[in-house]
């Protein structure tokens, strides 16, 4: 019995390893050659990755990895676009209060905020009939700015927002969470509203080397480019407006534009940012 619980651990620690391996060696398969063929533009974006990982104020070999080889690939491939959104935005600081944005991102984000409570019950009754033995559920009312078909109708999120693009649910079922894990673009930045938070630490958002817990505050706003995860180690379901809101910036109109170019793809986005999760109706 000792020799085979041995022999599973060892397969079980080997296994990380030879995908870590193989990761490697897809991205070597790839860019030797286009470092070759193109020089320059694979030099530009190996700099601008460096740079994107060195804004994280705790730097692991996980973070790395799974910038360079795993679920922040996209993030990387899309490095130089946010390097470039942050050259010509405010500045920057990865976790913001309210009190941090412009008046109107705050408006915003207060009447969204207060459709959800006025709507509470409506909202948890309709997550109980949909669900079901879902880990992670996600219902959204837009997405980028494109409104969706959705059974449950709160008139607040369906109004056409300046700053606002995407307006959705985040349920995590009972003793749920994900994986560290990057978000694509500096375009917007995340709000996540609790709607009942519960007062225990072990349900929680880490990015970066901060952890805030839903405790202290039911509101938290951050850049999700930051290497981050969402823990609810607890036996209730945990629910979180989320929302995407157009970043501060010194050139609306051309972030406004590129948000637009972003909604003609965001399909594809859901697909891979989103394949653990169920979108409910």
């Amino acid at each position: 019995m000792a020799a085979e619980a041995e022999r599973v651990t060892a397969i079980r620690w080997k296994a990380p390893a030879i995908k870590r391996v193989r990761r490697v060696a897809v991205l070597a398969v790839v860019l030797v050659p286009l470092a070759w063929f193109a020089p320059v533009p694979v030099a530009v974006l190996v700099g601008c990755g460096v740079v994107d990982v060195l804004r994280h104020r705790r730097i692991t070999l996980r973070l790395v990895e799974q910038y360079f080889t795993g679920n922040g690939i996209l993030t990387w491939f899309l490095s130089p676009l946010n390097l470039l959104a942050d050259l010509l935005s405010h500045r920057n600081r990865g976790v913001f209060r309210l009190a941090d944005l412009p008046p109107e991102h705050q408006a915003e984000i207060t009447a969204c905020t207060q459709a959800l409570v006025e709507n509470a019950e409506a909202v948890k009754a309709h997550v109980a009939r949909t669900l079901s033995g879902n880990r992670r559920g996600m219902f959204t009312f837009k997405w980028y700015g494109k409104p969706q078909s959705l059974a449950l109708r709160i008139p607040a999120f369906e109004r056409d927002y300046r700053y606002i693009k995407t307006i959705a649910l985040s349920v995590f079922n009972t003793r749920e969470r994900t994986h560290w894990h990057f978000g694509p673009l500096r375009l917007t930045f995340r709000v996540l509203f609790n709607l009942d938070p519960i007062a225990s630490r072990e349900v929680s958002i880490e990015v970066d080397d901060r952890t805030h817990y839903w405790m202290d505050d039911p509101l938290f706003i951050f850049d999700d480019t930051f290497f981050h995860r969402s823990i609810n180690d607890v036996d209730q379901v945990r629910y979180c407006l989320f929302m995407d809101i157009v970043r501060p910036n010194r050139c609306n109109a051309l972030f406004e534009v590129a948000v637009r170019a972003v909604r003609l793809v965001s399909g594809s986005f859901q697909r891979v940012f989103y394949k653990n999760w169920s979108f409910l109706r």
